[in-house]
């Protein structure tokens, strides 16, 4: 998914504009196919935070009352014809600062195919609405974080995706951290897990 070139910065009305999409899109999910669902966490709404510009799109956390998710979404109409060719279901490896993360293939009416990596689903665990909204920021912000990546050479473009995309259950094997390390700052190999 190389791009030939980016276009130039986004302006605010863009990025507000990208995370509005995202939200119409799951709201209208969460209001014809997650009622009744009981992993609904009934504190949070569905918002988007930290839409910003990558390698491959834009990048934005949403959190919904059933996850938090990283979402990737085209940008450039070259984008669009590369995330139409990948499968749903699949996966696709993106390299940021803080190391190589996994994101799902995806598709919603009235939004169009995009990439998503679960940090949080469900999401039972927050408390509140705001707490949901900071954690999601977070993660944005710890993705750039040069810090939280092991010593392996470190990426040329911030969201650039891996050589090929590919299925399976190895979600986190392509990195160090795991999702959930990488928001609270834990090495997977450091912790101890007692019976």
């Amino acid at each position: 998914m190389a791009d030939s070139m980016l276009e130039p910065k986004p302006t605010d009305v863009e990025l507000r504009a990208v995370a509005a999409g995202l939200e119409a899109a799951f709201e209208r999910v969460h209001r014809e196919r997650m009622q009744d669902v009981p992993i609904l966490n009934p504190a949070l709404a569905v918002k988007a935070v930290g839409t910003r510009v990558v390698q491959a799109g834009w990048l934005s956390a949403l959190v919904t009352p059933w996850f938090i998710n990283l979402m990737l979404l085209p940008r450039t109409s070259g984008q669009r014809q590369d995330y139409l060719a990948l499968q749903i279901g699949s996966t696709v490896t993106h390299s940021f600062p803080a190391g190589r993360f996994e994101f799902i293939v995806g598709e919603e009416g009235g939004l169009g195919r995009y990439q998503m990596c679960s940090l949080f689903s469900p999401v039972l665990e927050f408390e509140s609405h705001g707490a949901a909204l900071i954690t999601a920021e977070s993660a944005v912000t710890v993705l750039f974080d040069v810090r939280l990546a092991d010593d392996a050479e470190q990426p040329a473009g911030a969201g650039s995706a891996g050589e090929r995309p590919h299925s399976g259950g190895d979600a986190m094997e392509a990195g160090k951290l795991s999702r959930r390390g990488l928001l609270f700052g834990r090495n997977p190999e450091a912790e101890v897990v007692e019976p």
